[in-house]
């Protein structure tokens, strides 16, 4: 057993990240170009609300212009399309996301159909995930891109390993999936995705030196489902009691990890991070200056 596996701590590793992009914010401010991005949300969810919140004081805290645009939980398709089509339209913004969920009864497809992958910063339209998944990506969905930042900035390489997905939802696990069989020092991984029809889910689990849990499920992967030295990412989102857990039961998986995300502060800043990374790159595009990878 792994006596003291590495901790992936995503709020330092996100300080770095936002350290480095605001030099990239400057740069951009001192050509006359501030970055500038807006958020849709419909409705008053509370989690939602929240993650708003984060990623606006993110957003004003690097320099980036960000604003969002409340619509009420009644707005019908009409309303969001709007908003959405004037944000194209309007060369002074960069990146736009449209908050999900959306609510019950609005067609979510049909609308991020309608973003324009230029500007999807989220990286979530069927655009963007159609580009991802044929090897040719624009934006990438962010949770994904903050799994394999966290991975690299710690050291842990990604190229020839057998990494496991738990989940195949279209927000973690189907993205990080194409993502990771990208050619390059981020992919070139063999690439397992399981779900709830999964066989034996255990023994699939334990043959990943990453494994990447994601299926919104509290207490999910437990120790005996991860094999000795893997590297364990925990990307789900759980409340339990008011209290914020994920997918992997860390007490009992942490000792056969060799390195392994705590929930909150792992996954979560790092999303927040990728998304204001986006935002910049959008801005250097459409400016002319991109020049940073």
């Amino acid at each position: 057993m792994t006596a003291n596996p590495v901790l992936l701590d995503g709020k330092a590793t996100a300080r770095v990240v936002r350290e480095e992009l605001a030099r990239r914010v400057a740069e951009l401010r001192a050509r006359g170009v501030r970055p500038c991005l807006r958020i849709l949300q419909v409705g008053g969810d509370p989690a939602s609300s929240i993650y708003v919140a984060s990623k606006t004081r993110a957003s004003v805290r690097l320099g980036i212009d960000a604003r969002v645009q409340h619509l009420p939980e009644s707005a019908g398709f009409t309303a969001i399309d709007a908003v959405v089509r004037s944000w194209n339209d309007d060369s002074s913004v960069h990146g736009f996301i449209v908050q999900l969920p959306l609510p019950t009864g609005i067609d979510t497809p049909a609308v991020l159909r309608l973003v324009n992958s230029d500007k999807d910063v989220d990286g979530l339209s069927p655009a963007s995930l159609g580009k991802l998944a044929t090897g040719r990506p624009g934006f990438m969905p962010a949770t994904p891109s903050g799994i394999i930042e966290l991975l690299l900035r710690n050291g842990i390489t990604i190229p020839g390993r057998r990494v496991v997905i738990v989940g195949r939802g279209e927000l973690v696990g189907r993205p990080l999936a194409s993502m990771l069989l990208l050619r390059g020092e981020r992919g070139d991984a063999t690439v397992t995705v399981c779900h709830s029809h999964t066989k034996d889910l255990g023994a699939v689990c334990r043959t990943a030196e990453i494994l990447v849990a994601a299926a919104g499920h509290a207490g999910l992967v437990t120790g005996g489902m991860v094999g000795e030295g893997a590297v364990v990412v925990d990307a789900g989102t759980n409340s339990v009691e008011g209290r914020l857990v994920g997918d992997v039961d860390f007490q009992s998986v942490a000792p056969r990890a060799s390195a392994i995300t705590p929930v909150p502060g792992g996954v979560g800043p790092m999303t927040v991070a990728m998304l204001l990374a986006n935002t910049v790159r959008a801005a250097e595009l459409a400016s002319g200056l991109a020049g940073h990878d």
